[in-house]
């Protein structure tokens, strides 16, 4: 449902702030409550007015570096604020999206007239200062703490016992599933990823914010070697998101009218159209496949249908290339199309969920530059959280705003059945999707099938390090193993894959 609004309760972006710490020294490394001040300090000063001290609302992404007592208040006291709405949130990569989606409707209800939306890590300086046995003159941590959820507390056993309950490793069996439904070999998959990729590497190369910022070509993403081993297959370490960063942004949002009583000319305002949010159940052994996502096609499907055409520039959340290239064949992207703004979660960096944040300020330069309008895509957890907006340099053409809309029906309407997953069947099976895990070394650990018994049932099955011709197969850049049949068996109470 929309609404037609008037100007003082039109949302847009009056100000954004970044902030990346590379010290010298990590004893000298910003906490993430401190980047997070500098990012909103920054943004102030980008939009040119004093609105700080004036929030009623404040969302802050949920950050891992360092755990703080109610973030909200010690933030909030730190720039002088006293938001009604002070919000610290669960993890998740979609989050920054949906908060600053969230803001614009509070503005756009007249809840809200100054918000603002930011996040930070400092993974980086945590990870050197402990290698240097340095102690950090960070704020306190509380003495209880509950430390966010991750995939090990919510995945079934199997996959915990495997060892695919990490993105890293979960993320493949998107990656090899898809290839195989759009009908490329192992290596033209592999190459469209290095072309992709280097595209986000370009971009980040010219982004002041980026922590890395060479340009990288295809074959340096997809060659593996010591500066770039195997992690899982069939992902390299300059495949997959790099959180090992100091970042932090922040942006600021208010009605135009707000906006231009303080002085900031319309120019400088990027106006929020709308968007949608849509979820995978969130067990990824309990989707109906792998070659795609229903919730991830509504959600876009829903995006453009606001943004009336085509858009002027994108973000597509890039924590691993299946995301970017099913987003990009949901959306129709031409194949020289440039789907980032910033430089992606390899490149520009991966302050773990609030990389969209960043992503946001970027949009936001890029449409005060060039005018048009954008695209904001973020993506949580194991492709099960998902959440665009649409941004623009124009209002909206009807003065109109689309409310914060679910579309989670429509994901539903779309999704297929879903097998059963068993854990003591065996038999003969074919293989649905799979990954191989790597040691430090760069040698396989042990691969892991997602496979489909006759029967129909799912289940997870371990193939051993040493089987060197099962793993061959799966690593085989001719032809994908997708579909091929073998059988299940029974190992030391665990079930294994062979060939044939």
């Amino acid at each position: 449902m929309s609404q037609t609004l008037a100007p003082d309760r039109m949302p847009v972006i009056v100000g954004v702030g970044e902030i990346t710490d590379k010290p010298a020294d990590p004893a000298h490394g910003l906490e993430p409550i401190a980047l997070m001040e500098q990012a909103l300090r920054h943004a102030e000063a980008d939009a040119g007015a004093s609105l700080l001290s004036q929030l009623d609302s404040l969302d802050i992404v949920n950050q891992v570096t360092w755990p703080y007592a109610d973030m909200p208040a010690q933030l909030s006291a730190r720039i002088g604020a006293q938001p009604r709405h002070a919000y610290y949130g669960p993890v998740g990569g979609e989050s920054p999206i949906r908060y600053l989606h969230q803001a614009a409707a509070r503005i756009a209800s007249g809840e809200s007239r100054i918000a603002a939306v930011c996040g930070a890590e400092a993974q980086n300086t945590l990870g050197k200062a402990a290698k240097s046995k340095i102690t950090l003159d960070w704020t306190p941590k509380p003495e209880t703490f509950e430390p966010p959820l991750r995939g090990i507390d919510f995945l079934h056993a199997a996959a915990i016992n495997l060892g695919v309950f990490m993105p890293v490793t979960v993320y493949p069996f998107y990656e090899n599933a898809t290839a195989a439904a759009w009908g490329e070999t192992p290596a033209q998959a592999l190459s469209e990823t290095g072309e992709l990729w280097a595209k986000y590497a370009a971009v980040a190369a010219e982004n002041a914010y980026a922590w890395l910022t060479r340009h990288y070509t295809p074959d340096d993403i997809t060659t593996a070697g010591p500066d770039n081993r195997l992690l899982a297959w069939p992902y390299t370490k300059l495949m997959v998101a790099n959180p090992n960063v100091n970042q932090g942004a922040a942006l600021i949002l208010t009605s135009l009218a707000t906006a231009r009583a303080a002085g900031v000319p319309d120019e400088r305002c990027i106006f929020i159209h709308g968007g949608a949010a849509a979820n995978e159940p969130r067990d990824y052994l309990l989707r109906d496949n792998y070659h795609g996502s229903p919730a991830q096609d509504a959600v876009l499907h829903a995006a453009a249908t606001i943004a009336h055409g085509a858009f002027d520039a994108t973000e597509l959340y890039s924590c691993f290339p299946c995301v970017p290239k099913m987003a990009a064949r949901t959306l129709g992207l031409a194949a020289d199309a440039v789907p980032t703004v910033t430089g992606g979660l390899t490149f520009f960096g991966a302050p773990l969920n609030t990389y969209m944040t960043n992503a946001a300020c970027a949009m936001t330069r890029r449409l005060r530059a060039t005018g048009g309008t954008g695209l904001l895509y973020g993506q949580g957890e194991f492709v099960t959280k998902h959440h665009a907006i649409v941004v623009s340099s124009r209002p909206p053409a009807d003065g109109a705003i689309l409310a914060p809309a679910s579309v989670q029906h429509v994901a539903d309407a779309n999704r297929g059945a879903v097998p059963p997953f068993a854990t003591d069947t065996t038999g003969r099976a074919a293989i649905e999707t799979f990954t191989v895990i790597y040691d430090r070394d760069g040698a396989p650990s042990h691969g892991v099938i997602i496979a489909r018994m006759a029967a129909g049932e799912r289940v997870l099955a371990r193939v051993p390090g040493a089987a060197q011709d099962a793993i061959a197969r799966l690593t085989d850049l001719a032809q994908s193993p997708i579909g091929s049949a073998g059988s299940i068996t029974t190992h030391a109470d665990e079930l294994h894959w062979h060939f044939g």
